[in-house]
């Protein structure tokens, strides 16, 4: 069984950061009818005015949620996360990615921004607006994260979410989305 359908809950947080995962894969009742809280939040599409509900894009579905910018020197990264939801996403993984300038990196123009992820990058994975990611001003999306978690320390932090809305995973900026430490999660 791959990781997609192990990392569906979270059974016991033991320490932070450390968390056992159910192996078995099957879901509870009605576990697909609920919305975790941390996805319960409605976000603007990138470059667009089209509001997307997070519930309907994860859509009960595990998520590697990641905090973008344009003009970071990680910005490649945008390629090997199009690897990923392009080998996962049959298999229910939902890459969504978070445009921010809270590292001072963002383009100002939102436009520019898309320009970089959708025509630079052939990005076809959910991509949302730019919010702030830390501190007292971080979206809630974000806010959830760090409690759960950490707060990203720059730009490109992955994050591993449980169908369940429990952070299995926090990856740095430094830790590409192929990384063995990732897709090992991906694969087992």
């Amino acid at each position: 069984m791959n990781i997609l359908m192990r990392i569906l809950s979270v059974i016991t947080v033991l320490t932070a950061p450390t968390y056992v995962l159910a192996a078995s894969g099957v879901a509870s009742p009605g576990q697909n009818n609920q919305c975790p809280a941390i996805f319960q939040q409605q976000m603007r599409k990138l470059h667009s005015s089209e509001i997307l509900d997070l519930c309907e894009v994860s859509a009960g579905h595990p998520v590697m949620l990641v905090n973008t910018a344009s003009h970071c020197g990680f910005t490649g990264q945008f390629e090997d996360l199009e690897a990923i939801h392009q080998k996962y996403k049959d298999q229910g993984l939902v890459v969504i990615g978070v445009s921010s300038d809270s590292f001072d990196q963002e383009d100002e123009d939102e436009g520019k921004a898309a320009e970089i992820c959708y025509k630079n990058f052939g990005v076809s994975f959910t991509m949302l607006s730019t919010v702030p990611v830390t501190g007292d001003e971080a979206h809630p999306l974000f806010k959830e994260v760090a409690r759960q978690s950490q707060a990203p320390e720059w730009n490109f932090y992955k994050y591993l979410i449980s169908r369940d809305g429990h952070v299995v995973s926090a990856n740095p900026s430094k830790i590409i989305p192929s990384d063995a430490d990732i897709t090992s999660l991906l694969n087992n």
